[in-house]
């Protein structure tokens, strides 16, 4: 399995200074895996320590946190000698024991000789205020799901892979039927590891089935992972009842015709008060992904940003397919997937693709007026990069063609289910290039 943040681990491990690394992301995006698969090819030595379910470590880290002392002890733990620079030392789910989390800044201050990685669900980290976050002395990466790209190489098609990064146009139009195949087959199974797995073991002899019900399993471990969470704590900042009201209505709120979020679409009468902290909670626990409206589409964005418009899209593409009930059947219906409730579909993938590529959710804009809207927004060399969103073959985008010529973009991009074609400053692209190009 080929994940890009490799490069992004080897940077960090070959650079003159670096702090202990914090690996964060959502449950079963494939941090242990990453992590075990980073000090296998990098490292003369692995010490892996799971904090999970561990009274061992929480003993151990109960007490005095000087490297010395904890040193002898992970060895131990372990069961490998810990040397530096040649041993990586693995905290698996370091948001279990919180003083854990606590020691990165004892190894940053007193012992940078040893490389240190950490891996968290970003759903604990977040559930610890009470905690000391080790600001400032931890070095952070996130890790979503899998990419179009890590999905075709997990699946064994290096070449198509390889094809859509050289950007060969010429060659990829004469590819582009079955790459739109394989992206439906993406559309529908996801970027989790495990449904990603499932799918690529069995092609093509698919149970797509078998891919539903690991992703029904695995929304439901983020609902009992909602009331861990939440009922654990003394004084719970949100209930386990407005998390769920929120996370089951993304599917609705994607599909209206305008998929800004409504608080009135989760509960009837209901207002951001009841539901902005479970909304701000599922975004630090990275379930969600959401896209914040800008008033006007100059850089810098972030200047211009609308504190009470925004989206919410699910993080996985695959996950909001389970949770809308979409029946696999559409795979066989031509560029029908793409279509579902209104695009919506189409329109997550994108955003994944963009928020891996950019390293950063994007925006988007909507005009005061109604009168026009651009799906995403980002900024890249210090210029604002539109990019409007269509779910079939057709290319008609009005608020795309208005927004180019008002505001002056040197680039836009027009995905759709078509091949490339390039009109000078709007540059139509095929949807499978969304997060490459």
């Amino acid at each position: 399995m080929k994940r890009f943040l490799m490069d992004r681990l080897i940077t960090w491990k070959n650079a003159t200074r670096h702090k202990p690394l914090l690996l964060e992301g959502a449950r079963q995006v494939g941090k242990t895996w990453l992590a075990h698969e980073f000090g296998r090819t990098q490292y003369v030595n692995v010490a892996y320590i799971s904090m999970f379910d561990n009274p061992v470590m929480m003993d151990v880290f109960a007490g005095n946190l000087s490297v010395d002392r904890l040193i002898p002890a992970l060895s131990i733990e372990a069961g490998t000698r810990i040397t530096p620079k040649d041993t990586l030392i693995i905290f698996d789910e370091v948001q279990e024991i919180p003083r854990a989390m606590t020691a990165l800044k004892m190894f940053n201050e007193t012992a940078p000789q040893y490389d240190v990685l950490a891996t968290g669900s970003a759903l604990g980290i977040a559930m610890h205020p009470g905690s000391a976050f080790p600001v400032g002395k931890v070095d952070r990466l996130k890790l979503y799901p899998m990419t179009f790209l890590e999905f075709l190489y997990a699946c064994g098609q290096d070449s198509l892979a390889e094809l859509l990064e050289s950007q060969d146009f010429a060659l990829i139009d004469v590819m582009h039927e079955r790459l739109m195949t394989w992206l439906r087959y993406f559309m529908y199974t996801g970027g989790m590891p495990e449904a990603v797995s499932t799918f690529a073991d069995a092609f093509p002899n698919v149970d797509f089935n078998a891919i539903r019900q690991v992703q029904a399993a695995l929304v439901e471990d983020y609902r009992d992972d909602f009331s861990k969470h939440t009922d654990s704590q003394p004084r719970p900042v949100v209930s386990t009842l407005r998390l769920n009201q929120v996370w089951d209505s993304l599917p609705t709120q994607l599909a209206r015709e305008n998929s800004k979020f409504l608080y009135g679409a989760v509960r009837e009468g209901g207002r951001g008060k009841d539901f902005e902290i479970a909304i701000q909670w599922l975004v630090d626990s990275s379930l969600v992904l959401r896209v914040k409206r800008v008033s006007t589409p100059l850089n810098p964005l972030a200047a211009y940003e609308d504190s009470n418009a925004f989206k919410l899209y699910c993080l996985d593409v695959g996950l909001l397919g389970a949770m809308s009930g979409l029946d696999a059947r559409t795979l066989l219906d031509g560029d029908a997937l793409f279509r579902e409730f209104k695009g919506a579909l189409t329109e997550q993938y994108v955003c994944q693709q963009l928020t891996v590529q950019q390293r950063q959710v994007p925006y988007y804009w909507s005009a005061a007026n109604s009168s026009g809207e651009l799906d995403f927004l980002y900024e890249q060399n210090g210029q604002v990069i539109p990019v409007e969103v269509k779910a079939g073959r057709h290319k008609q985008a009005k608020s795309l063609i208005y927004a180019q010529k008002k505001y002056e973009y040197p680039l836009a991009y027009r995905y759709s289910a078509t091949h490339h074609s390039d009109n000078g400053a709007i540059k139509d692209m095929p949807l499978y290039m969304a997060g490459i190009v």
